[in-house]
């Protein structure tokens, strides 16, 4: 098989991006190893096809081109397993947060092409935003190899690696933002009278019709939300009472905090 990669922690982000890869077609399972300490966790992805294992030396000889999709708290002892032992021809992709490209090659000793790539759960179903990043050594080849294979499941923007943190946690962790406004919506639509059920499907069908308004017209949310609101209105009522409430400004705080979080993970 041509197409191959393997994923080095094959956690929620990991089996994410390598369900989508196959959901888009971009890559067959029989192309992807998956790698996992705890190997029984990886049981249905062996029955869906995948390759899994627990030795992460067999993921550097399945593939030249490898997912770092560990925790930073496991970074030290991967690295100390992998070290000196990656090709200088090989290409790293790290999704580890707050880990910098310099010091990823640093640990693992190596002169391999490393980038840096940050998408979101959402890669399973082809939704992601994927931000990406190299760093002043990296050529436009990796960059664009690297896109290429996350342009499958969803959208990327190219980056500057400085702002790395900001995207993790407007694009990584923002999904759970929106997930969580998705479900304050829905118990606001049960206190008013609509089952658990209907509710959910009417908050998050709503948010993604929200969301399709502005990437497909590339308007500026205000502009969509003046469409909507009418004088002495409904809607405007209710967000001006949102307002009051501290909706932006708490969206706002949650986002710098998480930012800030990550921030003290950099490691210089």
């Amino acid at each position: 098989m041509k197409n191959k990669i393997s994923i080095i922690g094959a956690g929620s982000i990991g089996l994410s991006i390598a369900t989508g890869l196959v959901v888009s077609k971009k890559m067959e399972a029989g192309g992807i190893l998956l790698s996992r300490r705890e190997i029984k966790h990886l049981d249905q992805s062996k029955k869906n096809g995948f390759i899994v294992t627990n030795n992460n030396l067999k993921a550097i000889q399945f593939s030249k081109t490898i997912i770092l999709s560990v925790g930073p708290h496991q970074l030290d002892s991967l690295a100390e397993e992998l070290k000196g032992k990656i090709p200088d021809n090989y290409l790293i992709i790290s999704i580890i947060s707050g880990v910098s490209i310099k010091k990823i090659k640093s640990m693992i000793d190596s002169n391999c092409r490393v980038v840096r790539a940050m998408p979101n759960t959402a890669s399973s179903i082809c939704e992601s935003i994927t931000c990406i990043a190299g760093d002043g050594a990296s050529s436009d080849t990796i960059i664009e190899e690297t896109k290429s294979l996350f342009d499958a499941i969803g959208k990327t923007l190219i980056i500057t690696e400085e702002k790395f943190a900001a995207a993790t946690a407007l694009g990584a962790c923002g999904i759970a933002f929106f997930l969580r406004a998705i479900r304050a919506a829905s118990q606001g639509g049960i206190e008013i009278g609509f089952h658990s059920d209907e509710a959910f499907l009417i908050a998050a069908q709503t948010a993604k019709g929200a969301s399709g308004l502005v990437l497909e017209s590339s308007s500026h949310p205000e502009s969509e939300i003046d469409n909507v609101t009418t004088p002495k209105g409904a809607t405007i009522s209710g967000l001006n009472e949102m307002e009051h409430r501290g909706f932006s400004s708490a969206m706002i705080k949650g986002i710098t905090k998480s930012t800030n979080k990550i921030n003290t993970l950099l490691d210089d």
